[in-house]
């Protein structure tokens, strides 16, 4: 009888995994695998080894993990930002899990299953961390951030609403050509200070000690998500319910800590959530 209800259990368990992965479209089951653009240029989310050249990083992490459960594997495909929603709007990839920002005027091109929160944070140059006290200390001053990201946008609405509208001289927002690009310019004193998603700071700092410095908190804070294209629903679903299983099973969690991003991650998992 105990044998009986033994085997009775394991039928149940097996089930609950093929559904899982039953929920995927034909397609991907039948290749076996997700395809998914990537931009390893944005540690610690996605990045190559130094000493190993492979592709590594949370998202790299996760998306495997999230394959797994749902009985496939990632394929990977290199990208540059500016063709990932091109490239999952025409079919060429499945997803985009890549660290995007979930934004509205995105939306009309993609959907987005919502899996982590990042914030808009200034900093600065460590040797000038008592100048910029307060991020309104930066009126006036020239800030950076990558131009292909809404962070350049996110100065400005600071400025407007704080320098501006405060009768204090407006910031000069400087667009860049990526993240890394801001803080050599930062570093060579071309700008005062920059902007970028604050999950990615710690990570920076500890690789670059005594270099840069935080100015205050987030000014804004969004969702990332791993875009499909808008007609996917049956991959949505089966990303949600996966990602919803890892936040359950503690496995969400563990990978958060591992890789300094605690701070950054969600209680739920959610669709088009960002504004």
């Amino acid at each position: 009888m105990l044998k009986r209800s033994v085997l009775g259990a394991l039928a149940v368990l097996s089930a609950v995994g093929m559904a899982g992965a039953a929920e995927l479209p034909a397609a991907i089951r039948t290749r076996g695998a997700i395809v998914a653009a990537i931009v390893p240029n944005y540690p610690p989310l996605e990045m190559r080894d130094p000493a190993s050249n492979k592709l590594t990083g949370f998202d790299v992490e996760l998306g495997e993990a999230l394959a797994k459960s749902l009985g496939v594997k990632m394929e990977w495909q290199e990208t540059s930002f500016d063709q990932m929603l091109a490239s999952v709007r025409t079919g060429r990839v499945d997803i985009i899990l890549s660290g995007m920002s979930d934004l509205a005027t995105r939306q009309d091109t993609a959907t987005f299953v919502d899996y982590l929160r990042s914030g808009s944070q200034f900093f600065t140059q460590a040797s000038r961390a008592a100048e910029f006290s307060s991020p309104d200390r930066l009126c006036g001053k020239s800030v950076g951030a990558s131009r292909r990201t809404a962070l350049v946008n996110d100065i400005k609405e600071f400025s407007d609403r704080e320098c501006v509208a405060k009768n204090k001289p407006a910031i000069n927002v400087v667009g860049t050509e990526g993240s890394a690009d801001a803080r050599t310019q930062l570093r060579q004193g071309r700008i005062d200070a920059a902007m970028q998603g604050g999950e990615t700071l710690p990570y920076i700092m500890a690789q670059e000690p005594d270099t840069y410095a935080l100015i205050g908190t987030p000014v804004r804070y969004t969702l990332m998500g791993i875009a499909t294209g808008k007609e996917a629903t049956e991959l949505q679903g089966a990303l949600q319910d996966g990602l919803k299983k890892m936040v359950a099973d503690g496995s969400y969690a563990k990978l958060l800590e591992k890789w300094s991003l605690t701070p950054s991650g969600v209680p739920d998992i959610t669709v088009n959530a960002g504004k």
